[in-house]
């Protein structure tokens, strides 16, 4: 356990407020405000408050917007830290600065040493899961930001008049909001929801979960588990169920073999990061399916962490080939590598983009287009991934498939991951989420200054604080005049 140092938080916060200072930040408000029923417009609603939305909103709130965040959990347990994820540490490396937004006492690494000193940090090896979850809501703190938790946004309703509605269940009951644009910031799953094989519409509900389910594992004790997948979602539900005390767990993988390389991670250079936005559609398109298809290999401390435990058993080249229910409720998982007898099954199969299955977006979803859509992929390069992923302008804002079906679509900025075919990996990823904040914060202003530009330059018109006030000279006296003195 690290010792603690007394004060050093409040030394830590006491530079950041320096540095903001020294770099005359946040930018002070400029926005020409709005009203509509009544009711003052959000330059910016956020959905969502886990770390793209903080990083998100920190980012427009330096450049002198008003965000506002919008999280359905209650306050500090937004994202899936503390709630859904069941790894023990982060799998990136402990010294990226994340969302820190180029600031050096924002990062985790500032945060850490502050409490535990240097030595401390040094020793550390990853980042365990529940303190990043402590250093968010740090991060929440010291920045400031409105975010309104166990608020639910129900419906967003673009419009004609340069406002997005927005329906949003709150503790008081049912709000009507107006905001200029809308940020979509909720995450891995924000654009649709787990995606499941066809059988497993065989399995009884009682019987099944994803591994993003809120799934009590305490339940599985004693029960003979089944994991499909080999991730590192898959790592951490198996080693959970173990570790609760599962009687076996069967890790039923598809792959003869276990992915040794994690080839995003020899993606991630400055390069990738500024340039993909720019990259033709076919290299965008070859670079993201290239690093699904060869897939993601589980961490080794996650791997090892299954291993360990006897009663854990690897099946390579396991595909399911059929689901058949026992007389007493229990499945028969038939695979080529025999019949499994299991009575639970959680599937770690990743996640879909459907925005058909989020009832928030039911308004949109059939006008928004998607790569699908617009590019046509070489020949053995088909994935649903890409297909289904929203095509993304400059500012990450969305599209219309029909140009005028809907109007105010383009009002919409997706600041998750299935932004990642348009814009790189600077939307969900701890590694340049700062990167892609900046971006979206950056062109979300610039396009309120072109919106407004009429009144802006009214208020250039009307500025009117002198610089000097007509005493700081005298008038010389005409030429003539010089000659006779």
């Amino acid at each position: 356990m690290h010792t603690h140092t007394p004060n050093g938080l409040d030394l830590l916060e006491a530079r950041l407020r320096q540095d903001l200072s020294w770099l005359e930040l946040p930018a002070k408000p400029w926005m020409i405000k709005k009203s509509h029923e009544g009711q003052s417009v959000i330059d910016v609603a956020i959905i969502g408050a886990g770390m793209a939305g903080l990083t998100a909103g920190t980012a427009l709130s330096l450049l002198g917007l008003h965000p506002v965040l919008f999280d359905r959990a209650p306050e500090g347990y937004e994202g899936p830290w503390v709630t859904t994820a069941r790894m023990e540490t982060l799998r990136s490396p402990k010294q990226l600065t994340g969302p820190a937004l180029g600031l050096p006492a924002l990062t985790f690494r500032a945060w850490f040493e502050a409490q535990f000193g240097e030595q401390a940090w040094t020793e550390l090896d990853k980042i365990p899961r529940t303190q990043w979850m402590e250093y968010l809501r740090w991060y929440r703190k010291v920045t400031h930001l409105e975010i309104r938790n166990e608020h639910q946004v129900l419906e967003v309703l673009p419009r004609a008049d340069q406002l997005v509605e927005l329906q949003v269940q709150t503790p008081k009951g049912l709000e009507k909001i107006f905001a200029r644009r809308v940020v979509i910031a909720s995450g891995r799953d924000g654009l649709g929801g787990p995606s499941l094989p066809d059988f497993a519409s065989k399995v009884p509900q009682q019987r099944r979960a994803h591994s993003s389910d809120a799934l009590d594992y305490q339940s599985l004790k004693g029960k003979r588990v089944g994991v499909i997948g080999a991730g590192a979602s898959a790592m951490d539900s198996a080693a959970t169920a173990l570790e609760c005390g599962a009687k076996s767990v069967d890790m039923l993988i598809r792959r003869p073999d276990l992915p040794r390389i994690n080839k995003g991670k020899g993606a991630g250079n400055p390069g990738l990061t500024h340039g993909h936005i720019d990259l033709p559609d076919e290299w965008k398109w070859r670079i993201r399916h290239y690093i699904n298809a060869q897939q993601v290999p589980p961490p080794r401390g996650s791997t090892l962490r299954v291993s360990k435990h006897a009663n854990a058993r690897f099946n390579l080249g396991c595909p399911i080939d059929e689901i058949t229910i026992n007389t007493d409720g229990s499945l028969a998982i038939q695979t080529p590598k025999g019949i499994f007898e299991l009575d639970f099954l959680i599937f770690a199969t990743g996640f879909k983009i459907d925005w058909l299955a989020r009832p928030e977006y039911a308004a949109i979803a059939k006008h928004l287009r998607t790569w699908g859509d617009r590019y046509t992929h070489e020949i053995g390069l088909q994935d649903k991934e890409l297909q289904d992923s929203p095509d993304l302008g400059a500012s990450f804002e969305l599209k219309e498939k029909n140009p005028g079906q809907c109007p105010g679509l383009e009002r919409i900025h997706v600041f998750c991951y299935p932004a990642a075919l348009s814009h790189g990996t600077v939307s969900g990823d701890i590694p340049a989420i700062s990167d892609g904040a900046k971006r979206l914060a950056q062109g979300i202003v610039s396009l309120f200054y072109r919106e407004d530009i009429a009144d802006h330059f009214e208020n250039i018109k009307n500025f009117s604080e002198p610089e000097i006030i007509g005493d700081e000279w005298s008038v010389a006296p005409p030429p003539q005049a010089l000659e006779k003195i």
